[in-house]
């Protein structure tokens, strides 16, 4: 299956897709600003040939839901009325240390980092979701 996953943040979005196989993920793009964002992760779900989305959720360490975490239950309800894909919550609490340590030793700029960060921590927040799946699988 096609996943795209979201990284859903304050002044940017990263997205981040999977090949059907679900076992190469790849950091997409970051999208700045909140303008037209649905109709653009709409554009690219179709372009991307997705069958469901994934989306960052922001939980506090002691697992609970704090309010980053309902704003991006209620950016889920507006997506979902555009698009008719099932949409999944994956834990992103560490989403941020690993986008860190993956591009700590490429050489770029520190500019061309931001500018990839959030594509690279929904990376992780796809490659999390998938683990787990796989993990859920194996058990039954």
């Amino acid at each position: 299956m096609r996943y795209l996953a979201i990284d859903y943040g304050a002044k940017r979005c990263g997205l981040a897709v999977c090949d059907p196989l679900e076992m190469l993920v790849s950091p997409l793009e970051v999208i700045d600003g909140r303008r037209n964002l649905i109709n653009k992760i709409v554009e690219v779900i179709q372009a991307e040939g997705i069958e469901a989305v994934v989306l960052g959720l922001p939980l506090n360490m002691d697992n609970s839901a704090g309010r980053q975490a309902e704003v991006v239950k209620e950016f889920s309800k507006r997506l979902k009325k555009k698009i008719n894909l099932t949409i999944h919550f994956q834990d992103e609490r560490l989403s941020s240390f690993a986008a860190k340590e993956r591009l700590a030793d490429i050489e770029l700029t520190r500019k061309e980092k931001r500018k990839r960060f959030d594509a690279v921590a929904a990376a992780f927040i796809l490659e999390s979701f998938l683990e787990q799946k796989k993990r859920e699988r194996s058990q039954r």
